[in-house]
């Protein structure tokens, strides 16, 4: 096994450590996730040491693949060989931090091989697999809208929320509007059950901050409630909240809906804890006003605005996925102007930490979604600028909220389509993103708008895995029988016999031979040349 380089810093037998044989900046972060409970935070130091030393960003494509690189290790008593990937060779702290830092630069992360990492994770196979590991994993994959909803119950296990609950409990006055320890007064649990997510009592103002001067995690509130009705949401982490000392935990304090259902079903309880949980947050009602002013600007004049995004914006982070809707929805903002939509996208692009993906999901689905459905003709520049912008940040929630509708919608026109390869085409895009979509379009329906949206953007030559270009050519050739007079589908198919020439195996060939076969456009001709170049 290589020796780690001179200048290493490693503990005894860092040598004989999982990770010896990677390059010297994966077995520097991989050491530092060591350093316990501190890991995640040493393990962000060591990203911008080795960033600002090199000039360059960390290579986590390379890292990713080699966690999933399996090597034969020795299991059991009996001695015996089996083929295990690096990740679960790593101890359990640095597993329990690397997940932790992968939440925090999840953004930048290649979205391959952050799901190849995930699926290894949950094949554990251990008789007693990690608890935190388990919930930080699920929380990654609703970030990604990956295996699980967002709207899911809680990731943590029964054993880790009763130990939460005693931990508040046992807290008592010590901590904010955590549950005292003594008999509670009857009237205030009443009261408490129904209070609006982020309303703060006036008792809470008094109470005494920690030890430590700092107040207590908000969201440790949440399991004061009956753990019959509790609900929790991720809230992506950014990398500035953990490297400012923040919780490595991504979990976000939500309203719980802690009213009791009775043996008879009786759900009206609950459904007044629905509406609370629909409500704005306190901090948001109060800048509602100043909000719907800002919005106003925007609609008047854009001259003297500045690009820096206004504090109020920053209460986005405050809000779940369903709060982000209802803000949506009072500020109208499917009504703003094309010219109000980009300055109001180039605020929220520059906010700093990145949205959650759920709540860009929902941000995307009111800005454009209804917009562009109701396009009768060509989308305006603004509108154009507005979406590649916020694509190229947020191209999973595009994806998400208008790649697969629009294309799915059964009023998709021209206008619609037209809008759709511009965006595909968008030299803001990085590779990694024209991948997600591309894998997008493969997992819909294709239909004659399909075509041409995927023709541009297989105009940019996706690089793509032997396996997805696989999957292309089997959609293609089964689509050729039922488009032997679509000259989307013509077009699309000569884009890919010369831009992926290279690429087309000879079972392939004969599968675009027969496809070809009835196609009775102009171009069949060029299409036929083609596949001659393709031949043995």
């Amino acid at each position: 096994m290589a020796t780690p380089d001179a200048g290493f810093p490693g503990t005894e037998g860092a040598e004989s450590a999982p990770w010896a044989q990677l390059e010297a900046p994966a077995r520097l972060l991989l050491q530092a996730l060591q350093a316990g409970p501190e890991g995640a935070r040493r393990g962000l130091g060591v990203l911008r040491a080795l960033s600002s030393r090199s000039g360059e960003p960390f290579d986590w494509g390379r890292l990713l693949e080699a966690l999933c690189q399996e090597e034969p290790v020795v299991q059991g008593p009996d001695g015996r060989l089996e083929l295990k990937p690096l990740l679960l060779r790593l101890p359990w702290i640095c597993q329990r931090n690397l997940m932790s830092l992968l939440m925090a630069v999840q953004p930048s992360l290649p979205q391959s091989g952050l799901l190849s990492v995930l699926q290894i994770a949950q094949q554990d196979l251990a008789p007693d697999p990690d608890a935190w590991l388990r919930a930080l994993g699920e929380l990654l994959q609703r970030d990604l809208g990956v295996g699980t909803s967002i709207e899911g119950p809680s990731p943590l296990s029964k054993k880790c929320q009763t130990q939460l609950r005693g931990l508040c409990r046992g807290l008592g006055q010590g901590g904010r509007r955590l549950k005292s320890s003594q008999a509670p007064d009857p009237e205030e649990e009443k009261n408490r059950d129904f209070e609006q997510p982020g309303k703060r009592r006036k008792e809470s103002e008094e109470e005494p901050a920690s030890p430590e001067g700092n107040r207590a995690p908000k969201r440790l509130r949440c399991w004061e409630e009956e753990e019959d009705h509790e609900e929790e949401r991720p809230e992506h982490k950014s990398l500035e909240s953990l490297a400012d000392g923040g919780s490595a935990s991504p979990i976000k304090d939500q309203p719980v809906m802690g009213a009791k259902t009775g043996k008879d079903g009786s759900s009206l309880e609950d459904a007044k804890g629905l509406a609370e949980s629909l409500e704005l947050p306190k901090a948001i009602q109060d800048q509602l006003p100043r909000l719907q002013q800002l919005l106003k600007t925007l609609e008047e004049r854009l001259e003297g605005l500045e690009d820096v995004p206004p504090v109020e914006l920053q209460l986005l982070h405050e809000c779940s996925p369903s709060q982000i809707d209802l803000l949506c929805a009072q500020l109208q903002l499917p009504q703003l102007s094309d010219l109000g939509l980009l300055q109001l996208c180039t605020w929220l692009l520059a906010l700093s930490p990145h949205l959650s993906l759920s709540n860009a999901t929902v941000l995307t689905r009111s800005l454009f979604l209804g917009r562009i459905l109701s396009l009768t003709s060509s989308a305006s520049r603004l509108l154009k600028t507005a979406l590649t912008s916020f694509c190229a940040k947020y191209t999973y929630p595009v994806c998400r909220a208008l790649l697969d509708p629009v294309l799915q919608a059964p009023g998709t026109g021209p206008a619609q389509t037209e809008l759709l390869c511009c965006l595909v085409k968008a030299e803001s895009l990085e590779p990694d993103a024209q991948v997600l979509m591309l894998g997008q379009i493969l997992e819909l329906p294709w239909k004659e708008e399909t075509f041409l949206v995927l023709q541009s953007l297989l105009e940019r030559q996706v690089e793509m895995t032997p396996e997805k270009f696989s999957v292309l050519m089997e959609k293609l050739c089964k689509r050729g029988l039922a488009a032997t007079t679509s000259m989307a589908y013509a077009k699309l198919m000569l884009t890919v016999m010369t831009k992926y020439q290279a690429n087309i195996t000879e079972t392939q060939r004969l599968g675009l031979a027969m496809a070809l076969e009835p196609n009775t456009t102009f171009l069949r001709k060029s299409l036929q040349a083609a596949l001659k170049h393709l031949g043995p």
